[in-house]
């Protein structure tokens, strides 16, 4: 994919492609915050990850819906596309779909085997001309925190 194109019925603007990924449940503002760096890089691509991978990965479902997750994060105005990841734990599919020029992650992930997690390699990287972007993670919310928030404020 070239960049300036039109993809998906979406008119990309003329700027390097940035994906990412995730299940973007209960959207908060370590999220937004994420995004927005992303978006100072370029046109930001979000694959997805559907309610059946989640629910297959962690064990448990998502609490929004797919629909739900891809309406809030297609109103972001920092995400110039939302697809789905459609091949669960293999994101190799939903990547070569977008041809990026980087993926974005957070610096969570940075004492974690990405790599392993993704289902390719640098080389398999360096094929495509990717760059791999680590974005400073927003370490006072997650949505393990608000759910646990909330789970302390339901108690009373």
């Amino acid at each position: 994919m070239s960049i300036g194109c039109h993809f998906l019925g979406v008119t990309l603007r003329d700027l390097p492609i940035v994906y990412t990924g995730g299940t973007f449940d209960l959207f908060h503002a370590g999220h937004v915050n994420f995004l927005q760096q992303c978006n100072r890089l370029g046109d930001v691509v979000v694959a997805l990850n559907t309610d059946e991978f989640i629910e297959a990965y962690k064990g448990k479902p998502p609490v929004c819906s797919y629909a739900e997750r891809a309406a809030v994060l297609e109103s972001c105005v920092w995400v110039d596309l939302v697809i789905p990841n459609t091949g669960g734990a293999d994101s190799k599919p939903s990547i070569e779909a977008v041809s990026p020029h980087y993926i974005a992650i957070g610096t969570d992930w940075a004492r974690r085997d990405y790599y392993a997690q993704m289902m390719f390699d640098q080389d398999w990287l360096d094929e495509r001309n990717i760059s791999l972007i680590y974005i400073p993670y927003t370490h006072t919310i997650s949505t393990t925190k608000l759910k646990a928030r909330s789970a302390d404020r339901n108690r009373f």
